[in-house]
């Protein structure tokens, strides 16, 4: 017996735990006896080998699967009853619908989620009405409530999701960044050389290639863009999902058509794209806290985003970037035209990129954060 609480992190799939969590399970457990869980894979042995915390693998659906669902909720409450933690901590809506749920059953005291977007404010009829239930119930099984930034707390309170106290933490996100690592390296910038491209302008966006990630209006953005400046790219760095909300035909038939749109596909180390690149867009519907912006004010871009929760934290507008309304690909492709046209504005919002990411979401800033919530629970 270590004599130390025991803190059990939860999430839906196993790279959550491998890419959120990276060398904050092994600080967290200088104090506490944590135990990482979340679906079998590759991801989960990883943490266990990088990280040094106890893991533990439990099948979880990402999607409704009824039968399913009950055989992971009687597996976790089993987990729970043999590890005995003092806080549960998720992250995910389908691990904290079953592990909340199951650490409720079993009296764990301290039921904590941290909510990284919401799906119910962008959603329509029976839909929405649904998706609000699910979050009253993770929130009716929690005791504390960890909102990722103000939109996502705004969004709770405003819809009477819970009566309970909402808290943020630090600047709102969960993850923080490492300077040290997103940074212009000589090794970043010999890999970021081989991908320029002369003297063109560089617009790069970093996610999943989807409909809700604003990608049609991207491009559309985009090609307008580039009939007027021949000098420009776009990259788009990530996969496409052809299953779930895949981008139009028409938008296809564009990528693969166009001279200057790169689709690079999913990219292990995404630092030479960003540092390839010129500017950032993110012109998604919906985000919790999106980390690819921080990533890219990192590494020192200056960006156009959607005015969305987490995004329109990060960049101030004037300041480190511009915002414009989500769904509009000529708002979009105006503020990409300003980031060419503006030169004096550009070189201002890029200066500031860095410094801002520097001075709200520095790693270690955001880890205190949450060790102190930590210690005021648990000692």
């Amino acid at each position: 017996m270590s004599g130390k609480k025991k803190i059990i992190r939860i999430t839906n799939i196993p790279v959550s735990l491998n890419v959120f969590f990276k060398d904050l399970l092994k600080e967290l457990s200088k104090d506490y006896e944590i135990v990482a869980l979340s679906s079998p894979g590759k991801d989960l042995e990883e943490v266990a080998e990088r990280e040094g915390v106890k893991t533990i693998a439990v099948p979880i659906e990402r999607r409704l699967s009824p039968f399913k669902d009950v055989v992971t909720l009687f597996r976790l409450i089993k987990v729970f009853r043999k590890e005995k933690p003092d806080m549960l901590h998720s992250m995910g809506h389908k691990a904290a619908i079953i592990g909340q749920f199951a650490a409720k059953l079993t009296g764990v005291k301290y039921r904590v989620h941290t909510f990284t977007g919401l799906a119910f404010p962008t959603a329509t009829g029976f839909s929405r009405y649904v998706l609000k239930k699910v979050d009253k119930f993770i929130c009716w099984c929690s005791t504390d409530i960890l909102p990722e930034g103000k939109g996502v707390y705004n969004d709770l309170k405003n819809n009477k999701i819970t009566r309970k106290p909402l808290r943020i933490l630090g600047n709102g996100n969960i993850r923080g960044i490492d300077l040290s690592v997103y940074d212009r390296t000589p090794e970043v910038e010999a890999e970021a050389e081989k991908l320029r491209d002369g003297k063109t302008f560089t617009f790069v966006f970093v996610g999943r290639v989807v409909t809700d990630k604003g990608i049609n209006e991207l491009v559309d953005a985009f090609c307008r863009l580039n009939e007027e400046y021949p000098q420009t790219r776009l990259l788009l760095v990530g996969d496409r999902d052809n299953g779930i909300n895949p981008i139009t035909a028409k938008t296809s038939e564009k990528i693969a058509s166009s001279g200057s749109i790169v689709e690079a596909g999913l990219q292990k180390d995404v630092r030479p794209w960003y540092a390839a690149a010129d500017c950032f867009v993110l012109p998604s519907y919906r985000e919790g806290f999106p980390n690819s912006v921080i990533e890219a004010g990192a590494m020192g871009l200056p960006s156009v985003v959607t005015d969305i929760n987490g995004a329109n934290e990060i960049i101030i507008v004037e300041k480190n970037g511009l915002i414009v309304p989500a769904r509009d690909a000529t708002a979009l492709y105006s503020a990409m035209k300003r980031m060419i046209e503006d030169k004096s504005f550009y070189e201002s919002a890029k200066a500031c990129a860095r410094e801002l990411v520097a001075s709200r979401y520095e790693r270690g800033f955001v880890w205190k954060c949450l060790k102190d919530f930590y210690r005021e629970k648990l000692g």
